[in-house]
Order: structure tokens, then C-alpha cells, then sequence
């Protein structure tokens, strides 16, 4: 196993939003952190404003749709912490609102190329170093969309249920390999992605979480924690933590009946 003495996270989609705001919580801790996006100013400022703090932040810019780019970036990374890889963290999404037959062929694509693929190839190109690291974990920006099917987020929603597949799947595949994955689960989050968007579900719950309310429960989530029952789903939140919890012991027709009020079809 490989034994440095500065922890090393990956972080994409880390320009802006949740993953700006992780970036710089993970810099603050020590760690190294490599923050990657195709933003190349949102970037530059990032590193401008991580130069004070105890850790260290190496940028880079990565198309998540990209295999390629994941493995050259990746493999820049970790040789910068001699091999080391502690934590992934797939925070690069993406999110379109509304009607589901009046979306563009190439917005459902993109959101499944971006929220499904991005996570697959970056978790594959990153096995052998996570494998490498004793203790290493990925974390997955999942959705409380994902609980129950939202109209009005059709494609987005089914993205963030396959990348809870890919989280509770994974979890199990590689606990042989000491590598944890983990799927973090916030509502709707005050970032440029939803910002303007407009739909049943937003103007019942509202927009409420801030990226720091998300970062902060990143990390806590990385935290070694004794645990009697292993843990795999982190929601954010309250209404988050609420209809997951409702989701678990209601009957389905009940969770449908919730989510058809909240959504007002």
C-alpha cells in the first residue's frame, strides 16, 4: 500500500458549486486536492483562492464524457502524491428542467453522458489507484431525485438512479479491495444548475441547501466513524433525510401519492 503523509482527494466538476466549495474544505484539512473541470477561469480562481490554506490544490482541465481525459488526468494526479488516492469524489452533473416530450434529444443525452457515463469512466480509470490506498472511498453525488421518479426532471432523475445503482453495486463489488462507495444525497442546492429552474417539486420543497451545507456533509461522510450498521446513503438535508426515511417504510402507493402533491400533477 502506498504511504504518504498527505491524504489526496479528486474532485470533478469542481470549478464552481458543490464542487468548488468541497475543493476548498478538503484544502483547508491538508489534503492534496486535485480539482478538475472544463471551467479553466472558474479554475484559475479556485487556485487563487486555495493558495493560503494548508493543503495543496493542483487544477486541471477534464471533460468527465472523455475516458481518456480521465485516465491522463488521474494518472497526473497521483503522481504528484506518489501513487496515493484516498478519495474520488463524482461531483461533475448536470441538470435540465422540464417537459419531458418537449426536451431536445440532445439534453436527455447530454445528462446521462455527463451524470452516468462521467461516473463510470472515472471510477474505472481510478480502481487501480483506489485499490492501491488502504481505507480509499468514492463518494457519488446522487439526488433525492432518485428516491422516487420527479416529472418535470425525467432524464436527470434516472441518472442520479443509475449512478445509486452504481454507488450500491459498487459498495459491495469492491469491499474485497477495502475501497468504500458511497452516495451523497442532497435535494435541491443553491448553484448555477438550478438556477431559473422552475418545477412542481422546487416550488413545494424550495431551494434551500447551500454548498457549504453539501461540502460540509462530503466530509463528514469521509470521516472515519465507527459504525455498528454499514452506511452507504448520506441524504442532505432534512426534507432529503425526511422522504428518504418515508420512502423506506411507506407503501409504495403512499410515496407515489407524496410525490404526485409535491410535484402538483
Amino acid at each position: 500500500m502506498f504511504d504518504v503523509t498527505r491524504p489526496t482527494v479528486f474532485i470533478s466538476g469542481a470549478a464552481a458549486g458543490i464542487g468548488r466549495a468541497t475543493a476548498l474544505k478538503f484544502a483547508a484539512s491538508g489534503y492534496l486536492v486535485g480539482a478538475y473541470d472544463v471551467d479553466e477561469t472558474g479554475l484559475a480562481s479556485l487556485g487563487k483562492e486555495a493558495a493560503s490554506l494548508s493543503g495543496r490544490v493542483i487544477t486541471g482541465v477534464l471533460d468527465v464524457t472523455d475516458s481518456d481525459q480521465w485516465e491522463t488526468r488521474l494518472k497526473e494526479f497521483v503522481g504528484e502524491g506518489d501513487g496515493r488516492l484516498d478519495i474520488l469524489i463524482n461531483n461533475a452533473g448536470i441538470l435540465a428542467a422540464g417537459a419531458f416530450e418537449d426536451m431536445p434529444l440532445s439534453v436527455h443525452r447530454r445528462q446521462i453522458d455527463i451524470n452516468v457515463n462521467g461516473v463510470i469512466y472515472g471510477t474505472l480509470a481510478a480502481f487501480p489507484y483506489l485499490k492501491g490506498t488502504a481505507g480509499a472511498q468514492v463518494v457519488n453525488l446522487c439526488s433525492a431525485s432518485a428516491i422516487y421518479g420527479q416529472p418535470e426532471l425525467v432524464t436527470y432523475g434516472a441518472s442520479k438512479f443509475a449512478v445509486r445503482g452504481i454507488t450500491e453495486a459498487l459498495d459491495l463489488e469492491w469491499s474485497k479491495y477495502d475501497i468504500s462507495v458511497k452516495a451523497m444525497w442532497p435535494l435541491f442546492v443553491q448553484t448555477a444548475m438550478t438556477k431559473g429552474v422552475s418545477t412542481g417539486t422546487t416550488n413545494s420543497l424550495g431551494v434551500r441547501l447551500t454548498v457549504k451545507d453539501v461540502s460540509d456533509a462530503i466530509f463528514a461522510a469521509t470521516r472515519p466513524v465507527k459504525r455498528r450498521l454499514h452506511k452507504v446513503h448520506f441524504p442532505v438535508g432534512l426534507p432529503s433525510k425526511a422522504l428518504s426515511l418515508g420512502s423506506r417504510f411507506s407503501p409504495a402507493w403512499l410515496t407515489r401519492e407524496v410525490n404526485r402533491r409535491l410535484s402538483h400533477t
